[in-house]
């Protein structure tokens, strides 16, 4: 049965964030993940999660100055401090919100920059980070990203993913599949999550085009749920899309979508 929680930087944004929690909750989810938590106070934020029974699935690693476009600092080279403080600071918030899993946004490849010291700084970095988190239990995520919508995003395939787990070495770095940006990319989503399996940990979703609720668009959701549920897939499914009315009149497509009833 699929396994969804919501996330909050897309949906219920007709109130403010800290408020998202109970509308989560009231929705009928049991996990919650969002882009950044480090705006807010860790404290805040955990008692947030423990007034609403909500699980924190997943946030992302501080990912440079998002307001002027940066989508990552992973691959950017002479940014390699700001990284490693940025682990460190992810590391504090997922200990505290009891998450077990970080994402890691790539970043931009810079222009002008050589090819080889771009590969060698993201590789570098993220061997960093895998260790770091290892040590405290957590696992580092790495997800492609569609380069229609981020263009220039250095990692924009599954199989560019793939290469780079390899080459970085340690077992502690997994992919973040996104079912919105890889049927844009490369489709052939099913068999691309049944022959991968083992190495991907969190997967999103939202349809394709417009990035709306599972139902508005050309992805068979129904399909797709049973297809992962079948392969064997026992983690949370995060609902990364835009609503396109009100986010609790779009909800209706969790029951459409996987046939069982359920919220999450």
């Amino acid at each position: 049965m699929p396994k969804f929680c919501a996330n909050l930087t897309m949906l219920f944004t007709e109130v403010d964030f800290m408020d998202r929690f109970e509308k989560a909750a009231r929705a009928g989810f049991k996990g919650v993940e969002y882009l950044f938590p480090y705006a807010y106070k860790k404290e805040q934020l955990a008692e947030k999660l423990a007034a609403h029974g909500l699980t924190q699935v997943l946030h992302n690693l501080p990912a440079g100055d998002w307001n002027k476009g940066e989508r990552g600092i992973a691959c950017l080279p002479g940014r390699e401090g700001e990284f490693q403080e940025g682990v460190g600071k992810g590391i504090e918030y997922a200990k505290a919100l009891k998450c077990p899993q970080v994402n890691c946004l790539a970043g931009l490849v810079p222009a002008g920059a050589a090819p080889d010291k771009v590969r060698a700084t993201l590789v570098s970095n993220l061997r960093f980070a895998a260790t770091a988190f290892a040590k405290e239990g957590i696992r580092l995520l790495v997800e492609a990203l569609n380069d229609k919508d981020v263009p220039g995003f250095s990692l924009v395939r599954t199989a560019d993913v793939l290469r780079l787990i390899e080459e970085v070495g340690h077992s502690n770095v997994y992919v973040q599949y996104d079912v919105y940006h890889m049927q844009i990319m490369e489709g052939n989503l099913i068999r691309t999550i049944q022959a991968n399996l083992q190495r991907i940990a969190h997967i999103q979703i939202a349809d394709n085009p417009g990035r709306n609720e599972p139902g508005t668009g050309e992805i068979n959701y129904p399909y797709l749920f049973k297809a992962i549920d079948a392969a064997g897939y026992t983690g949370w499914i995060g609902c990364e899309y835009k609503p396109a009315a009100k986010t609790e009149d779009g909800l209706g497509w969790i029951k459409a979508a996987c046939g069982c009833g359920c919220k999450s």
